[in-house]
């Protein structure tokens, strides 16, 4: 048997084990709590066969609206994220970055309130509007305290179902998003992330940008974004999740009076393609840096795939040892990492900063080896999981986060069920499961390197 090595924590905390073991418990519990079946829709409305799944959560349907509420009393903030599927498979290349840019400029006015009164109300409320795009949906989200939801809602259901698109303020907007686009790779953490990304995700959706292309975005038209609007703001790409000290009866009110009152649309969730293992790549952005940067991503599962807990657990023990062997024994980097790609098609990854890119290479393709060819010890196996755990419901205690949990449970695994068993999958892993994974996916890999070109690493094109 092999000893693992020491685990890379990817979130730094400063709480003590009393505080990291109620965080666990209690969110243990709100895992089981919204861990049950979804009801049928009713016709028409709020579904009237809907079964509380648990004792703070239940799953429901408004008016087509999919909605998931995970009512908690432990602090008055609410947080209400609307999930607009699809992500990068609504786009094509020459409309990337239109749903972002739409939500964007929804915050320049809507039909109700201009920009200055959006601004004003939501400034007094002390409320907060998020937006996230992303390769499987684009989020926005509301952050309230209680008292103030139901007037945060109304901005929120405004900027979706009633933008303003003032010609003057979406142009405004392009140039903010091509500032932010032309920006994007600036940095060589930046540069390589998008590269290999790049590189991996060919002819898949998600190699679309869901931010866009200084291309696409300098050609999206207003009348483009008033068709988008008018034709993807449907409730049938609608997964709205609230997690607060706020009532069913309040949320149904709610989005019966606003974003319910959308077209249904024939909008149906679906996984995205997995990624075929395909032959190693690497890709040079050669730089006058101080250190080199090498990342490469391999296939993973589906996020449906049994194989997807066991590969996340693979990479923590392979982020350990290589954290072990390269950082902390052969100081040859100050960052390392195998990092887990959370997404519904699944990838996962390697990653450093050094000066001795084929030294460093040649270390992580022997920790691959090893991984792949020897079983890990039980004991420390069972130890990296429960830290693992911990870390993740560290990371996600926040109300807002745990509106992504239940998402993701939702969409990824068929149903929110599948946050019970999240824990219980990552126990049951065997050491035997983390060879085989490792077997299976840690191949393939498409790497990027930023740096000196005469130093970058040729062999990794065929040594994984």
């Amino acid at each position: 048997m092999i000893a693992i090595g020491k685990v890379l924590t990817r979130a730094s905390s400063t709480r003590g084990i009393g505080a990291t073991a109620v965080c666990v418990v209690a969110l243990a519990s709100a895992s089981h709590a919204y861990a049950q079946a979804k009801a049928p829709a009713g016709p028409g409305g709020a579904s009237a066969s809907a079964k509380a799944t648990g004792p703070t959560t239940t799953d429901f349907m408004v008016d087509g609206v999919h909605v998931v509420l995970r009512q908690t009393t432990a602090n008055d903030v609410v947080a209400a994220n609307l999930y607009l599927l699809g992500g990068t498979r609504q786009l094509t290349p020459g409309t990337q970055g239109i749903e972002a840019m739409l939500l964007i400029a929804s915050e320049r006015g809507t039909r109700r309130f201009s920009k200055e009164a959006l601004r004003a109300l939501t400034a007094r409320l002390g409320s907060d509007i998020v937006i996230d795009p992303a390769v499987d949906w684009s989020m926005i989200g509301a952050r309230s305290l209680r008292d103030s939801f139901d007037s945060t809602w109304m901005v929120l259901a405004d900027r979706v179902t009633a933008p303003r698109l003032d010609s003057t303020e979406v142009e405004r907007v392009r140039e903010q998003v091509l500032s932010d686009v032309s920006t994007r790779r600036d940095s060589p953490d930046a540069l390589v992330a998008a590269l290999a990304d790049s590189a991996t995700w060919q002819g898949h959706p998600y190699a679309l940008q869901p931010l866009g292309t200084a291309e696409s975005i300098a050609r999206i038209t207003l009348a483009d974004l008033k068709a988008y609007e008018r034709d993807q703001m449907v409730t049938s790409r609608m997964l709205l999740v609230v997690v607060g000290n706020v009532d069913r009866a309040k949320i149904e009110q709610l989005v019966h009076a606003t974003i319910g009152k959308q077209p249904r649309g024939s909008y149906r969730w679906t996984p995205p393609p997995t990624l075929p293992t395909g032959m190693p790549s690497l890709t040079v952005a050669p730089r006058s840096l101080p250190t080199n940067y090498l990342l490469g991503y391999y296939a993973g599962p589906p996020a449906s795939s049994s194989d997807y807990p066991a590969l996340r657990v693979a990479t923590a023990v392979l982020s350990g040892r290589l954290f072990s062997e390269i950082r902390s024994r052969r100081n040859l980097t100050y960052a390392v990492d195998a990092p887990f790609i959370e997404r519904a098609a699944s990838a996962g990854g390697l990653y450093v900063t050094t000066t001795a890119p084929d030294t460093t290479l040649a270390l992580m393709r022997a920790e691959v080896k090893r991984l792949q060819q020897e079983e890990i010890d039980p004991s420390g196996l069972e130890r990296l999981v429960q830290q693992f755990i911990t870390e993740y419901f560290l990371n996600n205690e926040t109300n807002a986060a745990q509106g992504d949990f239940i998402a993701r449970a939702v969409l990824y695994r068929g149903s929110a069920l599948a946050a019970d068993r999240f824990i219980d999958e990552l126990r049951a892993i065997r050491p035997e499961d983390v060879k085989r994974i490792a077997r299976t996916y840690m191949r393939g890999v498409h790497f990027a390197y930023v740096g000196d070109p005469a130093q970058a690493p040729r062999r990794a094109e065929t040594g994984f």
